[in-house]
């Protein structure tokens, strides 16, 4: 059986990589930062932020009221207020599914490139 790397799973991103993840830039993360009290990364020695998964699940939610639904900053506090776990569930869900679906492509390629279909 050959061998297979596995893939390594970063435990902190920089602000640079979240804003790429999302296409937006560095300076609007560090703006819903300030707007939205459940954005907190923690910083390093140098003042860098460092996100984790879940600060990147927050910034999905925020992300997904402000940029896909199109609510107002206010609008998107007053529903981060009133049901936070429920949104941030639902976002959860979305992106396991695409993580399921990034997994199966990849695996239907290999399959493919190992049986020359």
């Amino acid at each position: 059986m050959p061998y297979k790397e596995r893939v390594i799973e970063k435990k902190y991103h920089s602000i640079g990589e979240v804003a790429s993840m999302f296409k937006v830039a560095p300076s609007l993360i560090r703006y819903w930062e300030g707007e939205f009290d459940i954005i907190r990364p923690k910083k390093d020695k140098k003042g860098n932020r460092r996100y984790t998964k879940d600060d990147i699940q927050k910034i999905r939610y925020v992300y997904h009221l402000v940029k896909e639904k199109g609510y107002t900053l206010d609008g998107a506090r007053e529903v981060i207020a009133q049901g936070k776990d429920k949104g941030l569930d639902k976002v959860e869900a979305v992106q396991k599914l695409q993580e399921i679906k990034d997994f199966l492509i990849n695996l239907r390629n290999e399959i493919n490139g190992k049986t020359g279909s």
